[in-house]
């Protein structure tokens, strides 16, 4: 569309037109993208679409209250904690991860700022991407990992063999307000067939997914790929993940889509049918077919578990870092101490915590004032870090603070050789400090965080309290949605307190700054979803320095530290109560 009033009256004659799910992604795409509308902030897609979210039973105890109870009277409706299935699954222990509204709001918004496809090849084509798929859904599987020993179950199992029965099944107890009808469940031990619907114009054999793997493996093993002309592209140090990134996820930059084919993309799409793969029973797609609500399944992790198994056969390929390449000359940290707000020094504290969200602007119902639903949620308390750098040249020096957090024991309670470890380690903040001659002593608090948005960001009404038009006041109310939320910083934990490992490295920012302005953009959250319209800030690889094997001779995290490096024992504590948020 030419400007935004004609964009305006295309979305208002196809709102009614079109697949509103089709409509939503589509205009939503459009707002981040051209340039007279990105600075708009979207409506949070729970606002839009509550039902992919929320518990069926609410909706009807909601419309209740709108249609009965004056507005300023209302209770917000209480989702229940655990409703998605018993005690008797084992996998229901982590019904806190998978099915967090946040969470899951998170891989949405990232999937809209990178979507894989568009006629608009800008669009798709932004600094590092695929290389961002691969450190964003390595993390997932990392902190989900962390989850799990939270709750003394063993780490995810990669869906490495299609033919293999699926053993887990998963039943989202959700409606579809859209289609009318709820959204399929999958039985255990459900297999993967052979895609036959018409309907949907789909027709895929498990085998092209099984021959897309190994020439992906191939390609990984000669150290190129080839693209559609016959040319090789080198699977190098700097550019080779993300070329693998988009090969997997097959975005239109994919050098060959026809060879490589669509892993990542059909993986969902054949585990979101295995329900109904021919259609012979008018099936819609269960929830691993949208991005907004496939985390909630915990196939989704062992999906992704395989792909980053993929990944890391790459990375492995890579030279391991010298000492020379970790070091930073003259600067080591002497000491590391976090505080949290309630509880002893050298602890994670988290508990529950109940908030409300405003569900009354996707009801299907004319407005009649807010309508609260009240979710359970993960929290932690707020905590700063205190570390201690001592600078031995007698001139200031740059540095990024890279913060990591890994469990210190695998799940039969032995302690975690660094090949392993490595994978576990969760990405907490990385930040820049100007460091004097001599000692050193930076504070830095939980919310300051480069990894997390704030709870407000993930859930606010985007018309409550907006500031006048075209005045500086608006532009900063604009923030960005994408980014993991603050809520679900740190992992649960145990009552009895689970042992961890924080990572502290400082490096030299004159070898990792990537010159650029970054006056206007979002660049709060830029760990896991880059910055807005610049390049990733940050010239070293995502994830470093644990995206390769360790050199020669280390086993341990211990023998892998530098002077630049320090390691602080840590214990993650569980409190099981609920606290309601405030404020």
């Amino acid at each position: 569309m030419r400007n935004v009033e004609d964009l305006q009256s295309c979305a208002v004659f196809a709102r009614d037109r079109i697949n509103p799910y089709l409509f939503n992604y589509a205009l939503s795409v459009a707002l981040l993208h051209r340039k007279d509308t990105h600075d708009l902030d979207l409506p949070t897609i729970i606002e839009v679409f509550p039902d992919k979210y929320v518990d069926s039973k609410v909706f009807s105890q909601i419309r209740e209250e709108a249609t009965v109870v004056p507005e300023g009277m209302r209770m917000p409706i209480v989702i229940p904690k655990d409703y998605t299935a018993s005690d008797l699954d084992e996998e229901h222990r982590l019904w806190y991860f998978r099915e967090d509204i946040g969470v899951n709001l998170h891989h949405w918004h990232w999937h809209l700022v990178y979507p894989f496809d568009a006629s608009n090849r800008a669009i798709v084509d932004k600094d590092r991407r695929g290389e961002l798929f691969y450190y964003m859904h390595q993390q997932l599987v990392a902190r989900y990992n962390f989850e799990r020993f939270s709750n003394r179950l063993q780490r995810v199992k990669r869906l490495n063999n299609l033919r293999e029965p699926i053993s887990e099944g998963y039943f989202p107890k959700l409606d579809s307000l859209v289609a009318s009808r709820a959204w399929p469940g999958r039985v255990d031990a459900s297999v993967l067939k052979d895609l036959n619907r018409e309907a949907d114009q789909i027709k895929q054999d498990v085998a092209d997914l099984e021959r897309w793997i190994d020439r992906i493996y191939e390609a990984i093993h000669q150290g190129f790929v080839v693209d559609e002309s016959g040319n090789r592209i080198p699977l190098d140090e700097q550019k080779g993940i993300d070329h693998l990134g988009n090969i997997i996820e097959s975005s239109i930059l994919s050098p060959n889509r026809q060879l490589y084919g669509d892993m990542h993309n059909m993986g969902h799409v054949f585990i979101s049918y295995a329900h109904d793969p021919d259609h012979r029973h008018l099936e819609s797609f269960g929830v691993m077919g949208d991005v907004a609500t496939a985390m909630r399944d915990p196939v989704f992790y062992r999906w992704h578990s395989y792909i980053d198994d993929i990944f890391q056969e790459h990375k492995n390929k890579l030279p391991s870092y010298t000492r020379s390449q970790l070091t930073f000359d003259g600067i080591s940290i002497t000491g590391i101490t976090v505080q949290p707000e309630d509880g002893p020094p050298n602890t994670f504290q988290t508990f529950w915590q109940q908030s409300d969200v405003d569900l009354s602007r996707g009801m299907d119902f004319v407005p009649r004032g807010n309508v609260f639903a009240r979710f359970t949620h993960l929290q932690h308390s707020p905590f700063v870090t205190t570390i201690m750098i001592e600078n031995d040249s007698d001139a200031q020096r740059m540095a990024f603070v890279r913060v990591f957090l890994a469990p210190k024991n695998d799940e039969r309670g032995t302690p975690m050789v660094f090949r392993d470890q490595r994978l576990f380690m969760i990405e907490l903040d990385k930040f820049l400090v100007a460091l004097r001659p001599g000692a050193n002593r930076i504070r830095r608090r939980s919310k300051e965080s480069t990894v997390t948005i704030p709870f407000e960001r993930t859930f606010r009404n985007l018309d409550q309290n907006r500031p006048e038009a075209d005045t500086p006041q608006e532009a900063e109310f604009n923030f960005c949605g994408c980014g993991w939320p603050a809520h679900m910083l740190i992992p649960k934990g145990l009552p009895e307190g689970l042992p961890a490992d924080l990572f502290i490295m400082v490096s030299n920012y004159e070898e990792d700054r990537v010159v650029q302005d970054l006056v206007g953009t979002c660049n709060d959250a830029a760990s896991y979803c880059g910055v807005r319209d610049r390049l990733y800030p940050d010239r070293k690889a995502m994830g470093y320095p644990f995206d390769r094997a360790a050199r020669s001779g280390v086993d341990s995290l211990a023998n892998f530290l530098t002077p630049n490096m320090a390691v602080q024992s840590i214990t993650v504590v569980h409190n099981d109560r609920t606290v309601n948020r405030t404020g």
